[in-house]
């Protein structure tokens, strides 16, 4: 099964025919009684691409507002969208959330919800030795792009161990490419190991003989961390404040289902990427990718803040320090109270 070639294809395709779709619709349509929500293909993304295959979404909706939904291959295009004012919603990791609530105008970008933890691993060539953290040094490493989650914990965790990247003088390369290169490059064994979140992980395990040093989420307190998020233009959210306790309600309800049905979970996403990409996944790699994720509502307040640190640390988030007021959106069930400066 060439899972790169096929998932590498179908993801350029959706993101070509999704800025067109982003052309048109914010020149010549309005978004009022529409919600439209941006979310990844990858099993991470589970909740979105269940919550709309099963019609969760749309149920809760009703028939006053239209679901529009737009698929991306990486957080910055996301928040550039939500910038754009083209997406309302999107979820994404914690990185591309807490760059978009630093960067948008009267920070405008905010966390609803989370949507899942832990699904990252550092997954190791079966020709490269690599047993503990100093045979780092001198090696070639992988992870999605600059300022992205794993690249973000991958670099951390190379200054916990006392290591630094070549750009920085010393013997650690890191290239930051995107999943489907960082699997060509596996391939060929161009690189000693990648950080890299679910399926993506998986497949190099179960395809290419890679081995899983370990999970990301080994390295937390409780072994758990925000790895996708529920974020929100607040504009939309102030302006439409029973759509979104409606799409909440559908998103909750849609993780109760998820981590009640992992086998049917299995078969719709599968339906998805099929539908979508013209390729499914082996369920043997989706099982696995799927129970090395919790699929969690909860945004794990404490591990943004533990992120924008180590953010922060590596010169991510500016020269003039950042401050997270604000960033959660508060929610109560009965209705949109507003925001929680925690």
């Amino acid at each position: 099964m060439k899972t790169r070639s096929v998932l590498s294809a179908g993801i350029g395709g959706i993101i070509l025919l999704s800025v067109l779709g982003f052309f048109f619709n914010s020149s010549e349509e309005s978004h009022d009684n529409k919600i439209r929500i941006a979310y990844f293909p990858n099993i991470g993304h589970a909740i979105p691409i269940v919550g709309i295959e099963k019609g969760f979404f749309e149920t809760s909706m009703g028939n006053t507002t239209k679901i529009e939904t737009r698929v991306f291959d990486s957080g910055p295009q996301a928040i550039e969208s939500l910038f754009a004012n083209s997406v309302d919603l999107a979820y994404v990791g914690p990185g591309p959330a807490i760059n978009g609530f630093l960067n948008s105008e009267n920070n405008n970008v905010k966390i609803l919800a989370g949507a899942a933890s832990g699904g990252a691993s550092f997954i190791v060539h079966p020709e490269s030795e690599i047993n503990i953290a100093s045979d780092f040094a001198g090696k070639k490493i992988a992870a999605p792009q600059i300022g992205n989650t794993q690249d973000v914990s991958l670099r951390h965790y190379l200054s916990e161990n006392g290591l630094k990247t070549a750009d920085k003088g010393g013997s650690v390369v890191v290239y930051n490419i995107p999943n489907p290169d960082i699997y060509t490059l596996f391939v060929k064994g161009d690189i000693d190991g990648a950080w890299i979140a679910e399926p993506w992980a998986t497949i190099l395990v179960t395809e290419l003989d890679g081995k899983r040093l370990f999970h990301e989420e080994e390295l937390w307190p409780n072994q758990e961390f925000a790895s996708v998020l529920l974020i929100a233009n607040a504009d939309y959210v102030k302006k439409n404040p029973d759509v979104i306790s409606n799409f909440l309600s559908s998103h909750y309800e849609t993780v109760t289902w998820i981590n009640q049905n992992p086998v049917d979970t299995r078969i719709l996403f599968n339906n998805f990427l099929n539908s979508h990409l013209g390729q499914s996944l082996s369920d043997d790699v989706v099982d696995i990718a799927l129970s090395n994720l919790v699929i969690t509502g909860d945004p794990l307040h404490d591990s943004i803040h533990s992120f924008a640190e180590k953010a922060d640390t590596l010169g991510y988030l500016g020269r003039n320090g950042y401050d997270l007021s604000g960033i959660f959106y508060y929610f109560d069930t009965n209705s949109i109270e507003g925001e929680n400066n925690s």
